[in-house]
Order: structure tokens, then C-alpha cells, then sequence
């Protein structure tokens, strides 16, 4: 369980919740292998409310920047229509069986870019495992 004994979600499930709906980004743009190929580099997270046990919690993200082997991507986390967390993070292409990082594949860039899904993915679902039937394209406000 990703709660304490106050009933609120521990920090570390956003992290959960965020690398659900970048699962769901990456299925909704057609990108395969992306994952196992993606370490993230760096990650920043801003806390602003509480998630509680039982909530329903919903997840977007964004691509916010391509650069040659480096995506920089932004979220936000809601719960029951109140902002809990948002901040962003970046997954550079290592493919695998290599130790270096590498140019993105050309096809998966075109996917990033195409603005097919809206540039977005959403995970909605209840906060007691942080993922959800409902995957849907969104957007993050500006």
C-alpha cells in the first residue's frame, strides 16, 4: 500500500502515477521499445496537497522539449480536481546493450511531433494503485 497512516499517498507514487501515463503516451503515439531504452536523467517534482487513500487521481503529461538524444517531459497529478504535484523530467535514448546515449529514432520523433494524441497522455484512475481503466490524450495548461 502507498499510503502512511494518516491515509495520504507517499511522494514516491506520483512518480507511479506519471510513468503510467507515459505508458499511455507512448501506446497512443505508436511508439514501441521506448521503454528499457529511456533511463530518466533527472526528475523534479513540486508538492502542493495531499493525495488520500481512495481518491480519484488523474495524470497528465506532456512532451515539452526533443533534443537529439534527450525528452524533456512535464506533468501534473490531480486529485479530485485539486493540483497535488507537477514538475517535469528528462529520458535520454540509450538503446539497448549500449552505454552511451544515442540520437532518437527518427520515427519516434516524428510520433512526438506529429500532433497525433495532442502531444499528451492521461492516466485517470483511483489512487489506490494509481493507474485507471480511462487512458485518454490530454494536454497540460500553458
Amino acid at each position: 500500500m502507498d499510503t502512511d497512516a494518516a491515509g495520504h499517498h507517499h511522494n514516491t507514487a506520483v512518480v507511479r502515477y506519471v510513468e503510467a501515463a507515459e505508458a499511455a503516451l507512448m501506446r497512443a503515439y505508436g511508439v514501441t521499445g521506448y521503454f528499457g531504452a529511456a533511463p530518466r536523467v533527472r526528475y523534479e517534482a513540486d508538492f502542493s496537497a495531499p493525495l488520500w487513500f481512495g481518491q480519484e487521481v488523474t495524470t497528465v503529461l506532456a512532451v515539452e522539449r526533443i533534443g537529439t538524444s534527450s525528452v524533456t517531459f512535464r506533468f501534473e497529478v490531480w486529485g479530485d480536481g485539486q493540483l497535488a504535484a507537477s514538475g517535469r523530467y528528462v529520458a535520454v535514448h540509450v538503446p539497448p546493450g549500449q552505454r552511451a546515449a544515442a540520437p532518437w529514432p527518427e520515427a519516434w520523433v516524428s510520433a512526438w511531433t506529429s500532433g497525433d494524441g495532442d502531444s499528451a497522455g492521461r492516466d485517470s484512475g483511483s489512487g489506490n494503485s494509481g493507474s485507471g481503466d480511462d487512458v485518454q490524450p490530454g494536454a497540460v495548461p500553458a
